[in-house]
């Protein structure tokens, strides 16, 4: 089965997963799926991989073929886009959609959130990063990869945790019931958990997160620590957008629900609900909802501020 009608293809290629979306003319969902992570930090093919198993699979449920993707536009936001070399490679490579255009993955939660409109994210998921929109022009602050950056998020916490484990297993530290289970893991072995941070990316790192927040909502005060400082981590962020004059501000991403609690109450009262997800933002680029400005972008400037790609 198959379609002569236009479709657009909307993907939020994260740390984690990578999520695709396929929509008729008239913004009706056709087809949605998922697959595994799709950033640049997995390498291009791996990340590419990622994207069409989530793209095929949403097609397939769309009742699409292989041979509809040439009436297909497709707006990708990715994982790792800004590593140096990334977007370029990306955008030399063969693809079988009618027009395809790589945001990185926080440009498009921020229009998704605020629907193509100025306002401001900060995402805290495994990796964590804030971006936004004012007047046409992209800010971004931090988000420059686990793990010299990306603090507050999943990967930060769960190597917070880990460290303080292999202290405990030391007995340089407290040994509560949060760090007991961490060792468990490796069981009760610091070598086994050395042999395994050798190997481990962000996303392994990311797992102990829902584990430390457990522990942390229970009152374990070495869980409680670790999540407090991955809250005001991620408020500084926020604050550095409410500085700039954002009052549109959302908290997005995987651990967005478990973070939010542990935020002054102040800020928690100035969030609001995103409008929808990354996938819908890449979704708006897919339909030329947004102007396409000149592809020869200006250098970064040293806050961060760069001309966006898109004018609403």
């Amino acid at each position: 089965m198959g379609t002569k009608g236009t479709t657009y293809l909307g993907i939020d290629g994260g740390g984690t997963r990578c999520r695709a979306r396929i929509e008729d003319e008239n913004g009706t969902l056709l087809g949605a799926a998922s697959s595994g992570p799709a950033t640049t930090r997995i390498g291009f093919d791996n990340a590419w991989r990622s994207i069409m198993e989530a793209t095929e699979a949403a097609a397939a449920q769309a009742g699409l073929t292989r041979e509809d993707f040439a009436r297909m536009h497709a707006g990708i936001g990715l994982a790792g886009l800004g590593r140096r070399g990334a977007e370029a490679a990306f955008n030399k490579m063969a693809h079988p959609f009618a027009s395809l255009i790589f945001i990185s993955d926080g440009l498009a939660a921020c229009l998704g959130a605020h629907s193509g409109a100025d306002g401001a994210i900060v995402v805290a998921g495994t990796g964590s990063v804030g971006v936004g929109l004012i007047d046409g022009r992209e800010i971004r602050v931090a988000g420059y990869g686990f793990p010299v950056s990306d603090e507050g998020s999943g990967a930060d916490i769960g190597l917070q945790v880990v460290r303080l484990a292999l202290r405990a297993a030391d007995r340089r530290g407290e040994l509560t019931p949060l760090l007991s289970e961490v060792l468990g893991a490796f069981d009760h072995d610091p070598y086994q958990a050395v042999a395994w941070s050798e190997e481990a990316r962000a996303t392994d790192y990311a797992a102990f997160a829902p584990i430390v927040i457990r522990h942390a909502n229970q009152g374990d005060p070495v869980g409680r620590r670790i999540v407090e400082r991955a809250a005001d981590a991620i408020g500084d962020l926020l604050d550095l957008f409410l500085a700039r004059g954002i009052d549109r501000l959302s908290l997005v991403g995987g651990l967005a629900d478990a973070i939010t609690p542990w935020l002054t109450p102040d800020l928690r009262a100035r969030l609001r609900y995103p409008d929808a997800d990354a996938a819908a933002g890449a979704l708006l680029v897919a339909r030329g909802r947004l102007e396409l400005a000149s592809k020869d972008l200006p250098k970064r400037e040293a806050d961060h501020e760069q001309a966006s790609k898109f004018r609403v």
